[in-house]
This record gives structure tokens, C-alpha cells and sequence, in this order.
């Protein structure tokens, strides 16, 4: 194939989920010249539908708030946990640990989040074209300098960028073509998911809140999200072989948790199932980097942790937007090099693991409400992990006494150094399998 002509933009951004659409405005709003590439046509397919209250922030420097406020997403005051046995947990209100106004957010249905979000950007002057893959990072010795997009009769066009920001989420142009990928040692999870219309729903400031379900045999759990047009998304996410080895389709593995599950099948059991059985692998991984000279990983494409706590949108979001400070900044100063474009990696990154290592204590079996009943005092600052406030240290007073807890022998859960490669059930990348028909 021909390569043809070459374009100048200040930035490149690969991808236009929310941290490529949230880079993008930002850089653009400096008055920078962005240009963003999709390779899909929006409105698109995309599970992560519960936001948590930290997104505010970025939402409001987005100017997304009136749009999200003018929007039927449903609204979110709270997340509650059910175990096992069916008992419920009181809820975690944010506003009652936070009286602000971010401290409500939202249940949204992604594939029209996510296009409000792209078409956000365009009004802040992105120039953003769906339909368009990136081919390949452009690269001089070892500095990114551009991409090659392919247009639709097949011949590839030089784009020359400053910088390129990857947000290509989970496929990781970068990071796949630099090796950087490492798969989590400990969060070796897939996810079984479906759509059900009619599902019972609490009312009041609980008619928005997520459920974490706990299944009955304790080897995974459910979630349990409303959105809008009476719609309720229901996933079952477990351990990789538990979940898809031995078992014959994702409908069965699907109808047997639920089977096994009160707190799910009761819920349900006046419902309608609206669409197929979606399902994805091998979920939680992270870039050994989050910038090289010249180019930017951003939300999946730097990583993905996990379902549980709602994160990964708030992550996206971040990422997004502390990589527009940092290339904002490089553009005014000349220097576009990775110590400055990743100059906001490690804080990041320790926010990440906050998160993580919450994660992988609810898996080993720690109890909200046991910490609650034995540390009550404890609650506002797990509230302000659960909202998302990850990113600054006071709440690491959490651990030692969540450690208090721990049963003989058992030892604390370990960072995760992200440089140092880690072997998943496969050697792949997530793999998200769609039913055919229907797409809510």
C-alpha cells in the first residue's frame, strides 16, 4: 500500500473513548492543534457504565456538567454490598461523607456518554474523525513523531504530531508494538454480562445506587447497575477458570450463577432479557510505561484494573487529564521528552494501587461491614476510596487497621511493581465477545 501526503497537528490522539476525548478537549482548550482519530462510528457498544463522584472534577473542567445534568442518566448517590447469604450492607452515601454537589453522579448508558463526551471535544475545537484506523506509530530512532492512518480505499496518509497520545484503549497500539503490556499476578478475572428490562430497583436516593453481589459460593460476584429506560445491567465477574473452563457457553455460565445467586435471581425474576450474553478475559494488566519521547499512554491503553469498584471510567478521566497538563506544558517549554509527558506516572500510578489493593482485599475476603462494626471511625475514609479519592496518601490510614482484622498467618496483600512482567492465563488481550442483535 501507497503512503501518501503529510498533515501537521501540535497532537495526535489515537482513540476517542473518554480519555482520548478528555486529553484532547483539554490540550485543545490551550489552543493547541488536536487531532483525533476513531476508528469506530459513534454511537458504539461499551461496557463501564457506573461512574463514581471523583469524575466530577474532570466532567467540570470539561464543561460536561449541564450536558450531564440535561441527560436521562440515571443518578448515583450511593454503593451497597450484598453477601453471599443475602445480607445487605448499609449503603455508602456519598453526599453523607461529602456534602457537595459532586458527590451525585451518574449511571450511564456508555455508548451515549461516550459519544456526548467526543462531540464535547469537537465544540472545544478537536478535530475529531470517526471511521479512521490508526496503522502505526510513526517513529524517528526513538522519538514518536506521527501516525499512519489508513482511509477507506485502503491507502495509508502520514499525520506529523508534536506528540501522540494512545488511547486506543484495550487493543494498546503502543503498548503492544513496545512489549509493555504485563498482566496482573493476582486479578486474573473474566466477566459474564447481560441487559434485563423490568428488574427490580430500589426507589428514592437508592433507585441509582451499584450493587456489589456476592454469589453464593463466594467465587465471584455480581453487579447490578440501573440505567435508564428501565433498564438494569447484571454481570457476573469471577476467576478466569472458574468462570470459563468445563462450562459450554457463556449463557449457561451465565443462567448457573445466577441460579446460585438469591440476591441476583430474585431481582431478576420478573424481568425481561433484553439482549444476548456479552463476556470478556483477562482484564487486568498495566504498561511497564505511561510515556515515551514524544507520545502518551492513556486510560486502557496504559491499564485496566478491574470492575469491582467502578473505577475505570474515573481512571480514563484522570489519566487523561493529567497527561494534557503534562503535554501542555512541554509544548510551552519545547520539551515534549518522557520524563516530562510522564512527569505525572508515579502518583498515578499510586492511586491505582490504593484502588488495586482494595480490589484484592474484597477477592481475599475482607468485609465492609466487619471493618464498619469494629472500626467505625473507619467509614468516611473507605467511603472516600469507594468515591475515588485515590490520590492523596491520609487515606492510608485505612490499612493497618483493615490489617487488625486479618486472620492468623494471613499476610498483607502486595504492591503489584508493574515493571516487573507477570504471566496471565493467555498471552492476549482482553477479548470481549458480543451477542448478535440487540445493543443496548
Amino acid at each position: 500500500m501507497a503512503t501518501t501526503g503529510s498533515a501537521q497537528a501540535d497532537v495526535v490522539v489515537i482513540g476517542g473513548g473518554p480519555a482520548g476525548s478528555t486529553a484532547s478537549t483539554l490540550i485543545a482548550q490551550q489552543g493547541h492543534r488536536v487531532v483525533l482519530f476513531e476508528r469506530d462510528r459513534f454511537p458504539r457498544f461499551h461496557i463501564g457504565e457506573s461512574l463514581i463522584p471523583e469524575t466530577y472534577w474532570v466532567l467540570e473542567r470539561l464543561n460536561m456538567l449541564p450536558k450531564m445534568q440535561a441527560s436521562p442518566f440515571v443518578k448515583k448517590h450511593s454503593v451497597q454490598f450484598v453477601n453471599s447469604a443475602g445480607r445487605e450492607s448499609a449503603p455508602f452515601y456519598f453526599w453523607d461523607n461529602k456534602p457537595h454537589a459532586c458527590s451525585q453522579t451518574w449511571q450511564v448508558v456508555r455508548s451515549q456518554f461516550d459519544q456526548m463526551m467526543l462531540e464535547n471535544a469537537r465544540e472545544h475545537g478537536v478535530d475529531a474523525r470517526e471511521g479512521v484506523r490508526v496503522h502505526e506509530v510513526l517513529f524517528e530512532e526513538d522519538r514518536a513523531v506521527g501516525v499512519t492512518i489508513k482511509d477507506q480505499d485502503g491507502v495509508l496518509r502520514e499525520v506529523r504530531a508534536r506528540v501522540v497520545v494512545d488511547a486506543s484503549g484495550q487493543n494498546g497500539l503502543l503498548m503492544n508494538r513496545l512489549g509493555l503490556r504485563v498482566w496482573d499476578p493476582i486479578l486474573n478475572k473474566g466477566a459474564v454480562w447481560t441487559y434485563w428490562k423490568g428488574a427490580y430497583r430500589d426507589s428514592g436516593r437508592d433507585e441509582g445506587a451499584t450493587l456489589v453481589i456476592q454469589n453464593g459460593n463466594k467465587q465471584g460476584w455480581f453487579w447490578y447497575i440501573p440505567l435508564h429506560d428501565d433498564v438494569v445491567s447484571v454481570g457476573v465477574v469471577a476467576p478466569f477458570d472458574y468462570l470459563f473452563k468445563g462450562r459450554t457457553n457463556y449463557a449457561q455460565t451465565y443462567e448457573e450463577e445466577v441460579e446460585g445467586c438469591a440476591g441476583v435471581k430474585e431481582r431478576v425474576s420478573q424481568a425481561t432479557r433484553v439482549t444476548g450474553h456479552f463476556a470478556t478475559k483477562d482484564y487486568s494488566y498495566r504498561s511497564t510505561q505511561v510515556a515515551g519521547d514524544g507520545w502518551v499512554l492513556v486510560g486502557d491503553a496504559f491499564g485496566f484494573l478491574d470492575p469491582l469498584y467502578s473505577s475505570g471510567v474515573l481512571l480514563a478521566l484522570r489519566s487523561g487529564e493529567q497527561a494534557a497538563a503534562a503535554i501542555v506544558e512541554g509544548l510551552a517549554s519545547g520539551d515534549t521528552s518522557a520524563a516530562q509527558l510522564g512527569r505525572w506516572g508515579a502518583a498515578f500510578n499510586a492511586g491505582v494501587d490504593r484502588m488495586r489493593r482494595l480490589v484484592c482485599e474484597y477477592y481475599d475476603g475482607f468485609s465492609f461491614g466487619a471493618m464498619i462494626r469494629q472500626f467505625p471511625e473507619m467509614r468516611g475514609t473507605l467511603t472516600d476510596l469507594l468515591i475515588g479519592d485515590l490520590f492523596d496518601d491520609r487515606v492510608d490510614k485505612v490499612w493497618a487497621p483493615l490489617e487488625s482484622l486479618y486472620k492468623e498467618g494471613k499476610q498483607a496483600i502486595p504492591t503489584w511493581d508493574a515493571g516487573t512482567p507477570a504471566t496471565a492465563s493467555s498471552g492476549k488481550a482482553n477479548e470481549l465477545v458480543l451477542p448478535e442483535g440487540h445493543r443496548p
